[in-house]
């Protein structure tokens, strides 16, 4: 496998792992993490959750991940699914080789 590859999968698997953290823990997602398809939408039938939600997995994107929606009209596309978000996060750029960049954001 190519090198390039091989990093971009681990980078998409460590920030898929982080964004299943946040919706179980901080927005009390009742599914296990491997339980969380990441086509899943977010809202109507799929995790069903809301507006206030919404507003909550925003908050905690900015605190866990430092990622901020600075444009609304994004907010949309941004969150219609959980790969949506793992791509946001990776466009960011929050979540690198290790994942570490997370958690020192987090700390400050």
């Amino acid at each position: 496998m190519d090198e390039d590859l091989k990093t971009y999968i681990e980078r998409r698997e460590r920030a898929l792992a982080r964004v299943r953290q946040i919706l179980i823990r901080d927005l009390k997602v009742r599914r296990r993490p491997e339980e969380l398809d990441p086509d899943t939408p977010l809202f109507g039938a799929g995790l069903g959750l809301d507006s206030i939600d919404a507003v909550e997995l925003v908050v905690c994107f900015e605190a866990e991940l430092g990622v901020r929606l600075s444009d609304p009209s994004s907010a949309p596309r941004a969150l219609r699914t959980i790969n949506t978000l793992v791509d946001l996060a990776l466009e960011a750029g929050r979540v690198g080789a290790t994942g570490e960049e997370a958690h020192e954001r987090r700390d400050q």
